[in-house]
């Protein structure tokens, strides 16, 4: 068999691990094995650092926020508890943004802030308080008090004139419903009799007539045959 040579395909993969290390320092960018061992190092860092560059930011973010807070005497911790209290939804993004470029507004967030904390709440947060803190302990303490017992005495005398109504209707509908039905069975009973008694009086009657008729028309012929006989 002839020998079978590979150098398309090697010189291929060679060239894009060559292609991936452009830019090294060294035989790291020249040479194939140190290149190749750069970058399956510089790909598996890559992966771990696109999950950790979220953090690194949410840690610049918070450090901003935090340096322009002291400078108003505040703290990072107090602004974020007071924006939440007063249902201000801004991320550290944001606010961070707002901290470096514009401190007037910044410093806004901040007095809402401290106002929330010392129980100052605007208009729509302190309606939501309202309905969780207030309205709830109130509705507990007066239903069972007040309402419960109103309602529990209303619906008694209530229910004593409609059991009365309800009991009177059903005992004449029985009475009515009942007599009926006797005097339909006791009809349908005699009637159903005297039919049958009739007919079977018609039905003998005429048998024993015809019996009786019969017997001595055949008997007088006979007793005057032999009479004649004995005279002559």
């Amino acid at each position: 068999m002839p020998r079978v040579k590979g150098g398309t395909v090697t010189r291929k993969r060679r060239k894009k691990i060559l292609k991936l290390a452009k830019g090294y320092v060294g035989s790291r960018s020249l040479l194939y094995r140190t290149a190749h061992e750069q970058v399956m190092k510089s790909l598996a860092y890559a992966y771990r650092d696109r999950k950790q560059r979220k953090r690194e930011f949410r840690k610049l973010w918070i450090q901003r926020i935090n340096a322009a807070a002291k400078q108003l005497n505040f703290k990072y911790s107090l602004l974020i508890h007071g924006l939440a209290l007063a249902n201000v939804q801004v991320n550290r993004k944001m606010l961070a943004d707002v901290a470096v470029s514009y401190p007037e507004d910044f410093k806004k967030y901040v007095e809402i802030a401290q106002e929330a904390i010392k129980g100052n709440l605007p208009k729509a947060a302190k309606v939501k308080v309202q309905d969780v803190e207030v309205k709830a302990p109130k509705a507990e303490v007066i239903e069972p008090v007040e309402k419960v017992a109103t309602k529990a005495a209303e619906p008694k005398k209530e229910a004593a004139p409609k059991t009365t109504t309800v009991k009177k209707p059903a005992a004449t509908k029985s009475t009515t419903t009942k007599a009926p039905a006797k005097k339909e069975a006791e009809l349908k009973t005699p009637a159903a009799k005297k039919p049958a008694a009739t007919k079977t009086t018609t039905t003998k009657a005429p048998v024993k007539k015809e019996v009786a008729a019969k017997t001595p028309v055949a008997k007088k012929p006979a007793a005057t045959k032999t009479t004649t006989k004995k005279e002559a």
